[in-house]
């Protein structure tokens, strides 16, 4: 193993873990694993985060930095807020398809861990709060009628087509998802 800087330790580890966990499951892989992974010793490991639970707390916070980026990245490209809304239907399909369809590293962590109060949960409410927060800013922007129910409802059909799209390892979920979100945020026929 060769010998890793101290500021190198925590970035390694915290890749290793978010790779892990996200593939194999957060209670599945064990300390020992995200350090041999990471190249560090578990020293190192939890000299960085302490313990496990607060690894995977810091694997899921950085899990929404990425998404929050991955969100501005593909939404800034369009104007209207609307579209802003459908496209952040592409950006769940790019970044299911893109981890292989394990479905939401959030949804997964929340089964794994039950309990309201934990740490974890906070996290996932956290990002989930936040997902509906720009939905619901775009559909005020777009002069939407219910913003907040519309907002409500715009999250079920997203949260759907990532559970479905793991059952079918396919992105189409996602299409018809969008079909449908265009439909619910089209303002009616006069």
């Amino acid at each position: 193993m060769s010998r890793t800087r101290p500021g190198d330790a925590g970035a390694k580890v915290l890749k290793a873990a978010s790779t892990l966990f996200y593939r194999d499951g957060i209670h599945a892989v064990g300390v020992d694993t995200v350090a041999a992974e990471a190249g560090v010793t578990k020293a190192a490991l939890y000299g960085n985060f302490g313990s496990k639970s607060r690894l995977v707390v810091a694997y899921l916070r950085e899990r929404d930095r990425q998404w929050q980026e991955e969100i501005d990245r593909i939404t800034a490209a369009h104007t209207d807020p609307a579209e802003r809304v459908l496209a952040v239907f592409d950006v769940y399909e790019a970044w299911l398809s893109r981890d292989g369809y394990r479905g939401c590293g959030f949804l997964n962590a929340t089964s794994e861990f039950p309990d309201p109060a934990d740490p974890v949960r906070e996290v996932v409410r956290h990002h989930k709060t936040a997902l509906h927060g720009y939905l619901l800013t775009q559909l005020h922007r777009s002069g939407a009628n219910q913003a907040e129910t519309l907002a409500d409802e715009l999250m079920l059909v997203l949260e759907g087509a990532a559970v479905t799209s793991v059952v079918t390892q396919a992105s189409r979920p996602f299409h018809t998802a969008k079909r449908l979100a265009a439909t619910l945020i089209s303002p009616p026929a006069p």
